[in-house]
């Protein structure tokens, strides 16, 4: 890993337009890659409308719930849950935004740093990731953790 100082906090408002030009900019073949439906992307306003939702709800109401990623103070990546079952399960997503900063080691410990705030706050029993299975980062970086890998399309569990 790089020497960057890795940290791990809340989304905040500030965060927005970050996280949805990551995904409103991005290159149609890096959104496949991931198994990403193009037909079902999110507009704009859309996107501002689920993650402002996200910074009002309690942890019992959210649908979703993510984290911001820092490397030395500045944002680089976020992760996020959804499909959550408060106090028992959620389905973890995880996301570098600039290719500059994968493949760097990185992704591991983000992750690990990312766990308590989905465990603790809500209160999961269980959580999935379940990566494309033809993306190897996310596999990759999932295979170094605490996740059982499940089944042949890369669903992994923590818990």
């Amino acid at each position: 890993m790089n020497n960057s100082m890795l940290s791990v906090r809340p989304l905040q408002a500030s965060d927005l337009d970050l996280l949805i030009q990551y995904w409103m900019n991005a290159e149609p073949a890096f959104l496949q890659g991931m198994g990403v439906d193009l037909d079902k992307m999110p507009t704009r306003e859309q996107w501002l409308d689920m993650l402002s939702r996200q910074l009002t709800q309690s942890y019992q109401e959210k649908q979703s719930y993510a984290v911001i990623w820092e490397a030395d103070g500045e944002p680089v990546g976020h992760s996020n849950v959804s499909k959550i079952e408060y106090g028992e399960k959620a389905y973890m997503h995880l996301h570098l935004w600039q290719s500059g900063v994968r493949r760097k080691g990185m992704g591991v410990e983000l992750v690990r740093r990312s766990l308590p705030f989905y465990f603790d706050n809500l209160h999961l029993k269980t959580l999935y990731c379940e990566p494309y299975a033809l993306n190897p980062a996310p596999n990759k970086t999932l295979q170094k953790l605490v996740f059982n890998y499940l089944k042949h399309t890369s669903v992994y569990r923590a818990g």
